[in-house]
């Protein structure tokens, strides 16, 4: 059987970004919405996915989303907060996430490809925040010390890792009791093949690293999450927390993921 190890994964993720990184944002090449309708409206890039006013930033800036949903929203972010952005690839959602937590707050983005982190910092320098940092490091092994963070958001990324248990761990460590948890990513209602899982382009471009809800849920409990909620964001009045795991062919959509550390 075609398998895939983790360190292939994180190889094909980061070349994929990477060159994504050094190119033009605005084409929206790579990003999980590029000519598909997986985030509800098919139009790619950052358009309609937020429902915050991306005028705030400037159009180089907001056009560099990568992204499934609007984690900002989603957080509801509050000043002083400490905000930890998982994936946080040009830096877009961390200086969304800044001007909401501050006064007294601040955003720390984590990313493991060395040009994402060049390009955020760069925009960070544009926009001249200072209560914005990036580090690069993988969200499986997250360079922050215990407790220190509020908020953890992501957008798009969870699903591209080959260990999301150890992301919900690593999340749930940093997070302070009571601390929250607010992404939008990729999931399924039914499970990928193993051969579909080993295409290692079709993991990078957001697709076959979806876990099916009912696992991306057990995931998040047995990392000591409570009150999960799991939402498509095109029926976002539906829970899909409580869904029974189905071995059809799989739906792919992009989902509101909320949880609290108790």
């Amino acid at each position: 059987m075609t398998t895939i190890t983790p360190d292939q994964i994180h190889e094909a993720v980061r070349d994929h970004y990477g060159r994504i990184a050094e190119t033009d944002f605005a084409s929206g090449d790579g990003d999980c919405c590029g000519d598909g309708d997986c985030c509800g409206d098919g139009s790619g890039g950052s358009g309609g996915l937020y429902e915050i006013d991306l005028a705030e930033l400037p159009a180089a800036v907001s056009s560099s989303s990568l992204g499934c949903g609007d984690p900002i929203t989603l957080a509801e972010l509050q000043p002083g907060q400490t905000v930890l952005d998982l994936g946080s690839g040009a830096g877009m959602d961390c200086f969304l996430a800044a001007r909401r937590v501050a006064p007294g707050g601040q955003v720390i983005g984590v990313d493991m490809t060395p040009a994402m982190i060049v390009r955020a910092e760069r925009n960070r320098e544009k926009l001249g925040l200072d209560n914005v940092q990036f580090r690069q490091g993988h969200i499986e092994d997250l360079p922050l010390d215990d407790e220190t963070v509020d908020v953890v958001i992501s957008n798009c990324v969870i699903n591209l890792s080959p260990d999301k248990e150890a992301v919900f761990r690593e999340s749930f460590r940093v997070l302070r009791s009571g601390g929250r948890i607010a992404v939008s990513d990729m999931v399924t209602q039914g499970r990928f093949s193993p051969e579909a899982r080993a295409d290692a382009a079709s993991w990078s471009a957001c697709i076959s690293g979806a876990e099916d809800v009912a696992d991306y849920v057990a995931a998040m409990r047995a990392a000591g999450f409570e009150e999960i909620s799991v939402r498509d964001k095109a029926a976002p009045q539906v829970e899909l927390a409580v869904a029974i795991s189905l071995d059809t062919n799989p739906r792919l959509f992009s989902a509101r993921v909320t949880a609290r550390k108790g």
